[in-house]
């Protein structure tokens, strides 16, 4: 039993050693000599997931020491270098995790090649392990291995056990650059599908992210992204590697698509739904329950097109409307076409590409689907869990969903207004019914928003009004005039002081209309939305100039050498001012002065004679 015990302390003090040695102190020499004095040598367990210390040595990146601990292993233990850790992994697993190991990969596989066999608990293979992390060297290293295999040999090694291949992984793991490369080398990839029946191009149809480029930075998000990066060096490298990710991912793109041709697998065209545009009489029929199956004898098939819209890549759609411009005709098993996928998700990008295809849009916007849905009834159909990419008030979301409506009702069959699909609903009525509770929550919080921005509107009107009589420097007693009314910066303080009191009544206006508004349903379209703009950008105003006047009474005091103590309190004063201006800038400013520029542009056209406005031509699409 003692010595039993002596025997455990033995081996956590050597363990201990170990890992000191290699993990914190960074010492080879010293690791070297602690591995001559044990039996496994680099072999030896050190961790508790049954890690050995050339799987440590290995995932520490210190490539010189492993190919120097490999070296000084004897024969008699080249039998234990199979040895996996708890979660599967092999030397050899560990060394396809860094490109700087190809000498390790070199050396291990010499002393034991039946290593590049091994799976981990996950299946995968030290080959399918590089391909997950990226990386390149290791990866074409360890496939010049199997470059003699055929076909069915060098499957097993590309793939999981789950049936998922390099391509799949290395898509998925956004190392677009190195997936094209394989999809290039093993063409035999492209058509293989996972354990959930998904290619290549339906996973990369799935990923948004990979064509998200982003817009080019301004003045102040260059600065802002300088300081992120600490270096102008490394800012440019992040430049790079972002531009070289969405280059690639567009290049595998058109290079997949022109190989899956999935849209040609697609269901009936005619429609499974018989209109209904009268609200009396028996009810509809409802569809037929029988399933549709696809020529694949897949019926939760979905391709590449279809997932692409709902994701919102557009990239991915004009890339194969442009290489099969026939697929826009593709059905999938609800019987809905491309437009009705489009608005379900609302991708205006993608319904805006398909509105310009002029003939195939006369026979896109007459079909119905399984469930008696035309293109309009989908505008009220909700997605679960489904985020909005703009963060925006509730106000605006429904006056987006209202456009929504309008937009797709201008390119619709005028006879399916009255259309009633299998749940007896016109595209008014269930446009109306899905959008109950976002309506009343509009309504509260539009309550709420314009009940707290009258307060401070007030108040900037009490205060611009009360200054316009305690003007800076006082009144001549005998005349009643300014004393500083010749200075220049009085100027400045009397017309913004003026027009903060303006602007300030003006946005007060603008919230009282909308707190006496009756809230109907065509109010958000338009009215309620613009009115609140308004009223922001009339408040954002009246504080810029609230802070214009109280800038030129500091300068006016200071020319007339005024106290300290009144300057330091209206110095005081002015920061939570420019604080509150500088914290709406960025958040309303551009929504603010656009919609609020379209409303009153609106406005003013609506005051303009008929006769004086230009003539409209109607739609060149006869639907």
């Amino acid at each position: 039993m003692g010595s039993t015990i002596d025997c455990i302390e033995v081996k956590h003090f050597i363990n201990s050693e170990l890992y000191n040695a290699l993990m914190i102190q960074e010492d080879e020499k010293r690791v070297i000599d602690l591995c001559r004095k044990i039996p496994d040598h680099a072999l030896h367990i050190l961790t508790v997931h049954d890690d050995s210390l050339l799987h440590m040595a290995t995932y520490s990146k210190k490539s010189d020491l492993v190919v120097k601990l490999l070296e000084e292993l004897p024969d008699q233990y080249l039998d234990k270098m199979t040895r996996q850790n708890k979660a599967g992994n092999s030397i050899l697993h560990e060394t396809a995790t860094s490109n700087h190991a190809l000498p390790v990969a070199e050396k291990v596989l010499k002393r034991a090649p039946g290593l590049l066999c091994i799976r981990n608990n996950n299946g995968e293979t030290a080959l399918f392990r590089a391909a997950r992390y990226g990386k390149a060297d290791i990866f074409y290293f360890l496939a010049g291995k199997i470059c003699d295999y055929d076909q069915a040999s060098k499957l097993p090694f590309f793939q999981r056990t789950d049936k998922t291949t390099v391509l799949h992984i290395a898509i998925l793991s956004q190392h677009f650059g190195l997936a094209l490369q394989i999809a290039k080398e093993y063409k035999f990839l492209i058509g293989e599908q996972d354990v959930d029946g998904m290619t290549s191009l339906q996973l990369l149809s799935c990923k948004p992210e990979a064509f998200h480029r982003k817009r080019e930075d301004g003045f102040l998000e260059k600065i802002v992204n300088y300081v992120k990066f600490s270096s102008i060096l490394r800012w440019r490298q992040a430049i790079q590697q972002e531009k070289h990710q969405y280059e690639s991912a567009i290049e595998l793109a058109k290079f997949l698509i022109k190989r899956d041709t999935s849209w040609e697998l697609t269901y009936s065209i005619q429609d499974q739904s018989r209109p209904k545009i009268h609200k009396y009489g028996r009810a509809s029929i409802e569809p037929s329950s029988t399933n549709i199956v696809s020529p694949t004898g897949n019926i939760d098939a979905e391709t590449p097109l279809f997932l692409a819209t709902k994701s919102g890549c557009p990239e991915i759609v004009k890339e194969i409307l442009k290489t099969y411009p026939q697929a826009v005709e593709h059905i999938d098993d609800e019987g809905r076409n491309i437009l009705h996928v489009a608005i379900k998700y609302r991708r205006l990008e993608i319904f805006e590409l398909v509105r310009q295809l002029e003939v195939p849009m006369r026979r896109l916007v007459r079909k119905i689907d399984n469930n008696g849905n035309t293109i309009l009834h989908m505008v009220g159909v909700k997605i679960k869990d489904f985020v909005p990419e703009k963060m925006e008030g509730p106000a605006l979301v429904l006056q987006d969903e209202l456009h929504w409506y309008q937009r797709v009702k201008d390119v619709s069959v005028p006879h399916f207004m009255n259309h009633q699909n299998s749940l007896r609903l016109t595209p008014e009525a269930l446009f109306a019914s899905s959008n109950v509770d976002l309506r009343l929550i509009s309504k509260e919080w539009l309550k709420h928003t314009t009940e707290g921005c009258s307060v401070v509107a007030i108040l900037i009107a009490t205060v611009a009004f009360a200054a316009a009589y305690t003007v800076p420097g006082g009144s001549n007693e005998n005349t009643g005039f300014p004393v500083l009314i010749n200075e220049p910066f009085f100027v400045v303080f009397t017309i913004s002081d003026v027009l903060s009191l303006t602007f300030s009544l003006a946005s007060v206006l603008m919230f009282l209309s909308i707190l006496t508004s009756p809230f109907r349903l065509e109010d958000f379209k338009n009215s309620l939305p613009n009115k609140m703009i308004l009223g922001f950008t009339f408040l954002f105003l009246s504080v810029c100039l609230m802070m214009i006047a109280f800038a030129a009474t500091i300068l006016l005091m200071i020319k007339n050498k005024e106290s300290w103590t009144k300057i330091v309190l209206y110095t005081c004063s002015f920061i939570p001012v420019a604080i509150f201006a500088l914290s709406y800038f960025p958040v309303y400013l551009v929504t603010s002065i656009t919609r609020g520029c379209k409303y009153l542009a609106n406005k003013g056209k609506q005051l303009i004679p008929r006769s004086f406005s230009k003539s409209r031509t109607p739609s060149s699409i006869p639907y």
